[in-house]
C-alpha cells in the first residue's frame, strides 16, 4: 500500500470513530523508528496545527507514557487529578483538550504508537467506548504495520 492510501485508511478509521464515539479530537503519535522522540502525525478535530509541532520523549507526555507503559490512559478532568504539571501533557493544552483515553498502538509485539481520543469537556468513557478505540487502534497498526520497525 503506497503512502496516500495509507493516509487515506487511516483517515476512514479515525473519521469512522469519530461519528461512532462522538468526540472532539483523534490523535496519532508514532514513535520515531530511531530514537525516544515520539510526535503526533495525524489528527481530526484539531483546533490548529500545534499537534505537529508537539515532541516528547519516550516516558514523558501523555503518547510517552502509554509507549512505556504498553497501557492506555484515561484523562478525565484535566488539569484536576492529573500527576505532575499541566504543561508535561502538551497535546492537552495545544488542542483545550479536558479528558482524553489514549490507547496504545503495537508493532511486533513493541508498543510504538498511540491512538489518542479526546473531548474539550469532562467526559466518562465507557467500556463500551474503550472496546470501539481499542478495535479501531487494532486497525491503525495493520495499516501502518510495514512502516514502524520494532
Amino acid at each position: 500500500m503506497d503512502q496516500i492510501n495509507d493516509f487515506l485508511a487511516i483517515d476512514d478509521v479515525c473519521k469512522s470513530l469519530m461519528k461512532e464515539i462522538s468526540c472532539d479530537f483523534i490523535g496519532l503519535a508514532l514513535q520515531d523508528k530511531n530514537g525516544l522522540n515520539i510526535k503526533w502525525h495525524y489528527a481530526i478535530g484539531n483546533l490548529n496545527e500545534k499537534y505537529r509541532l508537539i515532541t516528547v520523549r519516550f516516558g514523558k507526555g501523555i503518547a510517552g507514557k502509554v509507549i512505556s507503559s504498553g497501557t492506555p490512559l484515561m484523562i478525565d478532568d484535566f488539569p484536576n487529578n492529573v500527576l505532575g504539571k499541566p504543561i508535561e501533557q502538551p497535546i492537552m493544552l495545544a488542542e483545550n483538550l479536558v479528558s482524553s483515553y489514549a490507547v496504545p498502538l503495537f508493532f511486533k509485539g513493541v508498543p510504538k504508537g498511540v491512538l489518542l481520543i479526546g473531548n474539550r469537556e469532562t467526559h466518562s468513557y465507557t467500556e463500551d467506548f474503550q472496546t470501539s478505540v481499542k478495535e479501531s487502534a487494532g486497525n491503525l497498526e495493520k495499516i501502518l504495520s510495514d512502516h514502524i520497525v520494532s
